[in-house]
């Protein structure tokens, strides 16, 4: 083999070996992204001041994007509860707002007052049965809301002194700075344990939760 074939071999070489190392760098720094990705998209799903309902250490957790005044929102509401009941001790929801109709940021300074008084649960569950009362979208009987929350139990008058807190403005502000970031445009929107939803409905909620409470630890 003359010094010429030669040459071409080891040029060949050298250009094999770089592409080979640089494919696995890419690989590599391309995982390294997709990891980093992944992790700031589960801190933006569930923050500090995050209500949740149902047991604080469950294993899996179902977020949702959540509009108080959006009639989807009302009626997967029963259905999130019985998904809970069906695992028992295994499974939280983590509410975020995504207060998109008119008059909803309201509501939602509504509910996180009556976070304050122990009773963001009742006073959901009230907002929610009196929605069709109050939810019109073009023009929301906001006073219909607050009586549904007075009649749950509510201090009205501490209620709208704390709905005016910078900490609760904080709260709607980073909900919609975090829904924006994930490109949330509907309500409801669910992650179950930081996944998406394949589709959209209550059967394949359900059946995603399931399979996160099965590999998830006993």
């Amino acid at each position: 083999m003359n010094t010429r074939k030669l040459l071409a071999l080891a040029v060949l070489l050298i250009l094999g070996l770089a592409f080979y190392f640089g494919m696995d760098a890419y690989r590599d720094r391309t995982q390294a992204e997709q990891d980093t990705r992944v992790a700031v998209e589960a801190s933006r799903l569930v923050r500090m001041h995050t209500p949740i309902i149902g047991p604080q250490n469950a294993p899996v957790t179902i977020v949702e994007f959540f509009d108080p005044a959006c009639e989807t929102c009302r009626a997967f509401y029963p259905l999130v509860k019985q998904i809970m009941a069906q695992h028992p001790g295994k499974v939280r929801l983590a509410l975020r707002y995504a207060p998109f109709h008119h008059g909803s940021d309201q509501v939602v300074k509504l509910m996180e007052a009556a976070r304050k008084q122990g009773l963001y649960t009742p006073v959901l569950e009230a907002l929610l049965a009196a929605q069709p009362q109050w939810a019109d979208h073009a023009a929301p009987n906001l006073d219909l809301a607050f009586e549904a929350a007075a009649r749950a139990g509510l201090d009205m008058g501490r209620a709208r002194q704390d709905m005016e807190t910078p900490e609760i403005q904080a709260v709607i502000a980073q909900d919609v700075e975090d829904l924006t970031a994930l490109q949330v445009n509907k309500t409801p929107t669910f992650f179950v344990n930081g996944r998406s939803l394949p589709s959209f409905g209550p059967e394949q909620l359900a059946s995603l939760v399931a399979e996160e409470v099965a590999t998830s630890r006993p």
